[in-house]
Formats: structure tokens, sequence, C-alpha cells
């Protein structure tokens, strides 16, 4: 999640994005669809993060712009917008430009967006990785997330296949099947991420262990690199990530050790190395949302896209995967898709050797972080279920996995 911090002090940079071709789409109107046209009259406003540079706001940045060409509405795009009162004022620049929808893709922007839903009340706004709409109840403020655990656990079986490979061959022995992880920050959203991704790969190899390391930013290319980088030299013979950069795939590619990157593919620039990826496909999500603002319709306070309504992708894979790869992967995914098996599922880990029967998990998130709702059902940590959230909130530290700092 995007805590209030940005290391890019960049002047915003706007994007207009005439998706139909034409003349700018107008405002948004109460009378919602133009007569005797199916485009939609609304304009959408998007603010980001970082840039293109960054494979987290890219992600954005492209589902964005595919749903308003789909949609044909016009997309205004502000990009390198800080996690402050920065936000704001962009969010309100855009209303002012005439957005009836504005979208802002960080976990800091979520206090300022939430301002801005305050002061507009006849526009909506719409904000990822957030965790307060659901107690804020203004019904113009909405969260967006999706179950990318989901993506994580088999992107995860992926490098469990490849370390059962390394193993048969003689590369490595059982007990060094080590992954390494660069996480951001030790929040619920990173936690939940590389938990998923290692029970993923213990799910084939059960000698799997993890060491995570965190660089305290959510793009820094120098950190990760620095990071992964010390992971392997560490023994850790597999690598993945949860960082916006090109900094951890590069260092892999260098030093010959398989990876797992996030938000995208890296096999054109790291194609010995690559082996899987797994993103949030977020023009899914913008469609519903931009039609539904466009119409006058209620928005899901809190939205969590999944596998079968395509917001959680794994569809491409490296050269050098392990045989066998593509077909587990795909038969695991119709399984959670099913819900034959769970990601959290409590038999499979167990927290200071212990399986866990109950926990009260921080959903409704409040100054001490304390827990509120029970999330353990039918055997599994229900991960963003029952409509309790749509951000994660799995913090567990289970074993297997070993924390190398916890600064961040």
């Amino acid at each position: 999640m995007k805590k209030i911090i940005s290391l890019l002090l960049a002047t915003a940079m706007t994007i207009s994005l005439c998706a139909c071709g034409g003349a700018a789409a107008p405002a948004a109107a109460d009378s919602g669809a133009d007569q005797g046209s199916d485009k939609l009259n609304i304009k959408a406003g998007f603010i980001c993060l970082h840039d293109e540079n960054s494979t987290y706001d890219l992600n954005f940045i492209t589902g964005a712009k595919a749903a308003c060409e789909k949609l044909g509405v016009e997309a205004v795009i502000k990009t390198n917008i800080p996690e402050g009162q920065e936000c704001y004022d962009a969010a309100c620049e855009l209303v002012d430009q005439g957005c009836g929808y504005v979208f802002a893709d960080s976990f800091g922007h979520e206090d300022y967006m939430i301002e801005a839903a305050k002061e507009y009340p006849d526009v909506q706004f719409c904000h990822a990785t957030g965790t307060k709409a659901h107690t804020e109840n203004l019904p113009n403020f909405h969260n967006a997330f999706a179950s990318i655990y989901e993506g994580r656990y088999l992107s995860g079986i992926a490098a469990g296949m490849k370390l059962n490979e390394m193993i048969e061959s003689g590369k490595i022995t059982a007990d060094q099947a080590k992954i390494g992880y660069i996480g951001a920050f030790t929040y619920a959203e990173v936690i939940s991420g590389y938990t998923s991704y290692f029970l993923g790969a213990r799910s084939v190899c059960p000698t799997a262990t993890m060491e995570v390391t965190f660089t305290g930013s959510w793009y820094d290319e120098t950190a990760e690199k620095e990071g992964a980088t010390k992971l392997i030299s560490d023994g850790c013979v597999f690598i993945s990530q949860h960082a916006d950069s090109m900094g951890s795939p590069t260092a892999c590619e260098n030093a010959g050790v398989p990876n797992s990157s996030y938000n995208g593919p890296t096999d054109n620039a790291c194609p010995e190395t690559f082996i899987s990826y797994c993103k949030i496909d977020w023009e899914p999500y913008f469609e519903d949302s931009i039609t539904k603002a466009a119409k006058g319709e209620a928005i899901a306070a809190d939205y969590t896209g999944t596998l079968e309504t395509g917001s959680v992708v794994i569809d491409h894979f490296g050269k050098n995967v392990a045989p066998g790869t593509e077909e587990a992967v795909e038969a695991a995914k119709a399984d959670l898709i099913a819900g034959k098996i769970h990601v959290f599922d409590t038999k499979t880990f167990t927290v200071e050797g212990k399986e866990l029967t109950t926990y009260m998990a921080d959903v409704d998130t409040d100054p001490n972080y304390e827990g509120d709702h029970e999330v353990i059902k039918d055997g599994y940590f229900n991960e963003s279920g029952d409509g309790l959230r749509s951000a994660p909130y799995f913090d567990l530290q289970i074993d297997g996995i070993t924390l190398l700092d916890t600064a961040f």
C-alpha cells in the first residue's frame, strides 16, 4: 500500500487522450449517455504517483487508456503526483477540466481523494489500494483492488516448479531451495503478496524457504537492485519482488538467477532469467466504474477483481520455465476459481509452529491497527472476502519466511 511518501518531485505531467479520435468528450451530465449515441457523456481523470517508467503506474495508465478507448471517452492522466496536498490539487484541477470521474492509484493519495470527494459531491472519486471507503460512507468515494494474492500464488507455483527442476538436475539440493523477495514496505499488501507467492512455491516444492528484504520505497531502482544482489549473495536461488522498477530483474539477469516479475513480463530485457509474472488488469474495473459514473448508477464502496473477472492475470512465461509449468498453473487457476483450493488454507502453513484457528484482522483501519473482524472461515484466511474490504489485510508472519529487516 502506498504510504505517504514520494521520491519524485518532478512537475506533474498531464496527458490528454481523446479515445474516440475526434473532439474532446463533454463533461459528465445528469442524463448519462448521449441521446442516439453509445458514447458515454463523461470525461475521466487519472492521478498517478509516478509515470510510465514505474511498472506499477504504467500498468494503470495502460488499463486507463484501454478502457477509455473502448468506452469512447476522454482520459486526462496526471503523472508524478506525490502523496500529499498535490493529490487534492490535482483532483480539483481534473474536476475543473470537466472530469466527472477521478481515479488515483496510490495508497497515500487516499486522504486527499476523500477531501476532494467531500468538496465535489457530484463527482465520483475512485482509489486503488485504499482502506477507508467502507468506513467513510461517502456515496461518491470508492476503493478498488483485486485478489492479486491468487496471481502471486500461481506465479509462485511457476517458481516452485523451477526449484524442483534445479533440484532434480543437481544444481541445488532440496534444502537450498531458498527464494528471495524484494518488498517495498512491511504493509499488509506486501505481506499478503510475498506469503501467497511462497505458499504457491511450497505447494509444489515442499522444502522451499524464503528471505525477504525491504527497500522503503515503491520505486527505487538502485535499492531494488542492491536488495536482489544481497539476497543472491545470501544463497537465494530464485528472486521475486513487490516493487516497481527493473532493478531486481536486472540484477537477476546479470547473475543468472531466475526471476518472477510484477505488473508485466520482463523477458525482453531479461530473456534468460524471466520465468513468470502476474498483474492486476485494471481495464475491467475502469470500464465498470466509469460506465456507472456516467449513467448515475451506484459504484461499490469496495470492488475486488478476480481471476474470473479477468482482473488478475498470469498469462506469459519465460523460455526457461520448467516442463509442465503452464499446465500446473492452469490447473491451479481452475481450482482457485472453482473454490477447490484457497491460497491461505490454514492447513498449509503455521504461525510459531501452530495452525491458525482464529484471527482478528484490522479491516476497519484505526490509529492503533487493532483487529476488528474474524477472518478465519471454513479453514482458510478469508483475504479481501465477503465484501469486508478490497485491499489486503493479511499481515501474519508465517513459518518458513525470514525477514532480513523490518525498518520499513
